[in-house]
């Protein structure tokens, strides 16, 4: 078992808060196996196993308690006056109006609660408005290359492993099979779950086949810029007929399910964000291998996208740069950290070279500027450093 020590650092010091941890991310990302390790450290720390009451809302066992009074009478009826408890709701967006019953646990109990779920957008939207600012979030996603390389018992990345995981990605249980049809299997049926329990179902998509092929076209283009009205567009030459506002619709329920996330672009020289010309990129590359559709510049697709999947992995806000001249693939901003960075697969020509160094030539600013490329070779110029993509991955010191 890999032990998530990055996100479990940033856990940590809310182990005994009031506020109520909420850990996000895809299903089968590795939430529940989170949620053990943060049980076992809590062991470890001398709380007792009678204080811990664990209900994960994708078991049948529990099935009557997505009802919410049948919820709130069996957790109350194991919490003891005086003693506090450490309760943990696996998958709890499977509750009805769950923000209730949490809610007045958290307000008439001594309680340290732990939720995960699949939906950014019950836990982080509905959630918070109910519990007044008493919520911590955490965004979580497969395995990272680092993490890979553990699971795999490798203390060094190469290119070899680095294939692999591109390849198949980062999902544990995809990670854990040896045969490559049952890999394909698994990430074949963990895609069609999201579709059908995180999107289809949840969010009532009354054209399922629509949104089917908007999910395909928004991963196979992992790191373009899009926009509902091509969207639109390109499905009409299909056949299907669909608005551009639905299009926008369907994307928001796809980023809500954690398959996709959105980045934003900022204006540099304005100093603001902007709300057109996003970028969506896939939570992990197994899935951009299962639905991709294009041989062109697709591992500059690929490389973007791990960029930006590491970044937020480490807990960074990230955004498209916009500069009068053109754009910079990365803004990267956590606390009083803010960086730029260019992603490329190979610096192979001048060409190449100079555009990936010379997006930064209309930035004045001292911010610390990187060029991140899968080269073996790196050159550092005029103040630019550049980094080893796998060094990068593997070591979160370069950056600084």
């Amino acid at each position: 078992m890999v032990k998530r020590e990055m996100y479990l650092q940033r856990i940590r010091p809310f182990y005994e808060s009031e506020m109520v941890k909420v850990i996000m991310g895809i299903r089968r990302c590795g939430k529940s196996t989170l949620l053990r390790q943060i049980r076992e450290e809590l062991q470890e720390s001398g709380v007792p196993e009678s204080r811990m009451i664990d209900v994960n809302f994708e078991d049948y066992r529990y099935h009557s308690l997505k009802n919410p009074d049948a919820f709130y009478q069996y957790i109350e009826s194991k919490l003891v006056t005086n003693q506090k408890y450490y309760l943990f709701f696996d998958e709890i967006q499977n509750v009805t109006d769950f923000e209730l019953v949490v809610n007045s646990f958290r307000a008439t109990h001594d309680v340290s609660i732990f939720l995960t779920g699949s939906n950014s957008k019950l836990l982080s939207g509905e959630l918070a408005s109910h519990l007044g600012g008493r919520t911590v979030s955490f965004y979580m996603m497969p395995f990272r290359f680092q993490e890979y390389l553990t699971f795999r018992g490798e203390s060094e990345g190469n290119k070899k492993l680095f294939a692999e995981y591109i390849k198949w990605g980062g999902f544990p249980m995809v990670c854990r099979e040896t045969e490559h049809e049952t890999k394909w299997v698994l990430l074949s049926n963990l895609y069609d779950s999201v579709i059908l329990k995180d999107i289809i179902m949840r969010n009532k998509v009354a054209s399922p086949h629509a949104l089917e092929r908007i999910l395909e076209y928004v991963i196979a283009n992992t790191s373009a810029t899009l926009s509902g009205n091509n969207i639109a567009n390109c499905l009409k030459e299909e056949g299907i007929d669909i608005s551009a506002p639905t299009v926008y619709d369907y994307l928001r329920y796809m980023e809500e399910s954690c398959i996709v996330r959105r980045a934003s672009r900022y204006d540099i020289r304005g100093k603001k964000v902007l709300s057109f010309e996003e970028k969506f990129y896939v939570c992990d590359m197994g899935l951009f291998a299962l639905k991709k559709n294009r041989v062109k510049d697709e591992y500059n697709l690929v490389i973007e996208t791990i960029v930006y999947n590491e970044l937020i992995a480490r807990g960074y806000q990230v955004y498209i740069g916009k500069t009068y001249k053109g754009e910079v693939d990365f803004i990267a901003e956590r606390g009083g950290e803010k960086f730029y960075i260019q992603a490329a697969y190979l610096m192979e020509n001048e060409a190449t070279i100079e555009r990936e160094f010379g997006a930064y030539e209309a930035i004045r600013d001292n911010y610390p500027k990187y060029v991140i490329s899968y080269d073996d070779w790196t050159a550092d110029r005029e103040g630019i450093r550049h980094l080893n993509l796998i060094d990068f991955l593997t070591d979160e010191t370069v950056l600084r």
